[in-house]
Order: structure tokens, then C-alpha cells, then sequence
């Protein structure tokens, strides 16, 4: 059943002439779906009520940019990855870092077997599926790393502009495509082309591995101080939801359908997804890690002659909203 995304009980509570609790408008980076189970979890459990806060979540989808919904005020915070959200704020688009849900990165390229690829020495000569819109950065960071062109020149790479599908893979346009660990790697294996058949490059090993899924809020919002402590019982509670997601990932999983308004999602992937989800989100307690931070802004800095970001970030993340949040 289609769940309206606010939390019903404050709407109760406003209706009735008591005390309001304090608003908060989430924006998703991509669609209903695990990924973002601790939002869904912290909002059905009530962990949001029980901060005084009635939050709205907005899926996002192939045709939302997170970083515009939150410059045109659609939203008071987003859901982003780092290497999109520090390329935006060096565009001049002010966003922040105020926390990091997740720790490990899950994005890496699915290649056949069949191609010949071992290892990154084989990419030259080959097409290669990536996804755009911000997904690009941490690829284009890699090939600039390992010295390959990406323009289909000799000794370089064709890169195919990459729907949020694997359908390159299995029509074989590509020899490698973009992948998460929690999503299109297993759509692969469920249209029936086995592990076996497969070779996977997971950025960690790679040492490009950048920060995903963090939460990111305009810079001049932090000029007030009621945002901020609003902040902080939103990223308390957001944390209280990815924990419990990670401990039940099967409830976790129920919950994310009960607002899946598409209908596309199934029990048995979405089981799947948080499991895997659970995996990057483990070890963090909110709080971003700074070398993960300057690991990510490393990365990004050394992508050969076309660089995702031309300098060092200055006061793109805040540790004050964390640091309050786990007292």
C-alpha cells in the first residue's frame, strides 16, 4: 500500500493544536530502494517522531539532480556521493558534508570473461559502460590514474554513456559495465550469466575507491543555529535507522516496499540489496572518517589531465553536527 512519506503522527499532533514538531526534507540520490533503508527504517520505527522531527523523504530517479533540489529549496538535505557533491561545490554550488552513513564504497565495473579482460592492463581497446550524472567522476579519477585515455583514442577506452541498466553487458555493446555490489551485479546474475563468467574490479581494491552516500546540506543553512541542532536529531536518528536496518535486514527490507510506490521492487532483492548495503555501512557511526575524506579528495585531484576537482576543498564538511549528534 502506497504510504504517504511524513511521519503521520506529527501531521496528528499539528492537526491538533499541539506543539509542531520541526520539518525536514530529505532528497534522495536514486529510488526507493535499500540503499536508503535507514531513512525508511528510522522513519517507520518512529526514531524520527521521537526526535521531535516530521521528515518527508523524496525518492530521486534518472531525472532528479539531488544538488539542484536542494539549491532551488526542495530540500533541506540530500543524499549525494562525494566525488558529484565536491565537483559541485567547486562549481559553486555551496554544499557541506555534515555526515557519512557510509563507509565503504560498493561501485565497480562487471566485465565479461569472454573479452579477454584479467586486469586493468587489458581496458585499452575496449568499451566500457559508465553511468553519468555525477557516477562518472570516480571512473574518470581511475583511467586518468592509470595513464588511459577515455576519448576512444589509441591505447584508450571507449566509454559508453551507461543507462541505470545492464543491458550494454548482456547485449554485449560493452565489455565492462558500472555496477554496485548491492544492485546491478546481481541483476547480472539474475538474467543468468554466471559468477564464473564474470571478472569484477571493486574500487576499494583498486585504491580509488571515493565516498558514497553521504549527507550534504547548503553551507549558508549552517549559518543557523536552529538548522543545525535540527541537524544533529536528524542524523541521530538516521543513524538509529541504519543500525537497525544493518541487525534486520529482512524487516529493513519490508519496510523500504511499504513505500516503494513504483511496484518494481521484490522481497528477494531488496533482502539482497540491504544485506549488501550492510557491508558498506558497517563501522560508521555518522561521524566522516577525515582520511577517508582526504583519501576521496586524493583521488579526485589525480585524474591526469582532466582532474574531477583543480584544488583542495576548503570547509566542505563539518564534524559539529556528528560530534553533538553522538554525545
Amino acid at each position: 500500500m502506497k504510504k504517504l512519506l511524513t511521519s503521520a503522527a506529527a501531521l496528528a499532533a499539528m492537526g491538533s493544536g499541539a506543539f509542531a514538531a520541526d520539518d525536514v526534507t530529505l532528497q534522495l540520490k536514486w529510488v526507493t530502494q535499500a540503499q536508503f533503508a535507514g531513512y525508511y527504517v528510522a522513519l517507520e520505527k518512529g526514531f524520527y517522531e521521537e526526535a521531535d522531527l516530521n521528515v518527508t523523504i523524496k525518492p530521486g530517479g534518472p531525472d532528479v539532480a539531488p544538488v539542484q533540489v536542494l539549491l532551488g529549496g526542495g530540500a533541506d538535505v540530500m543524499v549525494d556521493w562525494m566525488p558529484s557533491a565536491l565537483a559541485a561545490r567547486e562549481n559553486g554550488a555551496p554544499v557541506v558534508n555534515i555526515a557519512q552513513p557510509y563507509k565503504s564504497s560498493g561501485m565497480m565495473l562487471t566485465c565479461l570473461k569472454e573479452t579477454g579482460i584479467t586486469g586493468p592492463e587489458d581496458f585499452p581497446g575496449k568499451t566500457l559502460g559508465v553511468w553519468f550524472y555525477g557516477n562518472e567522476y570516480p571512473f574518470l579519477s581511475w583511467m586518468g590514474k592509470l595513464d588511459i585515455p577515455t576519448d576512444g583514442s589509441e591505447g584508450g577506452v571507449t566509454v559508453l554513456k551507461q543507462g541505470f541498466n545492464v543491458d550494454p553487458l548482456l547485449q554485449k555493446q560493452a565489455a565492462c559495465i558500472s555496477t554496485m555490489t548491492y544492485n546491478e551485479y546481481w541483476q547480472v546474475i539474475d538474467a543468468g550469466i554466471s559468477a564464473d563468467d564474470l571478472i569484477t574490479f571493486k574500487y576499494e581494491d583498486q585504491d580509488v575507491a571515493t565516498l558514497e552516500d553521504g549527507l550534504y546540506v547548503l553551507e549558508e543553512s549552517l549559518a543557523d543555529e536552529a538548522f543545525k541542532e535540527k541537524m544533529v536529531r536528524f542524523v541521530a536518528a538516521s543513524m538509529e535507522g541504519w543500525k537497525y536496518a544493518e541487525a534486520n535486514p529482512e524487516e529493513a527490507a519490508e519496510i523500504v516496499l511499504e513505500y516503494d510506490e513504483t511496484g518494481a521492487q521484490t522481497m528477494e532483492h531488496q533482502v539482497r540489496m540491504m544485506s549488501e548495503v550492510a557491508k558498506l555501512t558497517a563501522g560508521s557511526n555518522g561521524a566522516l572518517d577525515v582520511s577517508d575524506y582526504e583519501r576521496t579528495v586524493a583521488s579526485l585531484l589525480s585524474g591526469g589531465s582532466d582532474p574531477v576537482i583543480t584544488k583542495e576543498p576548503e570547509g566542505a564538511y563539518t564534524l559539529e553536527i556528528t560530534d553533538a549528534a553522538l554525545k
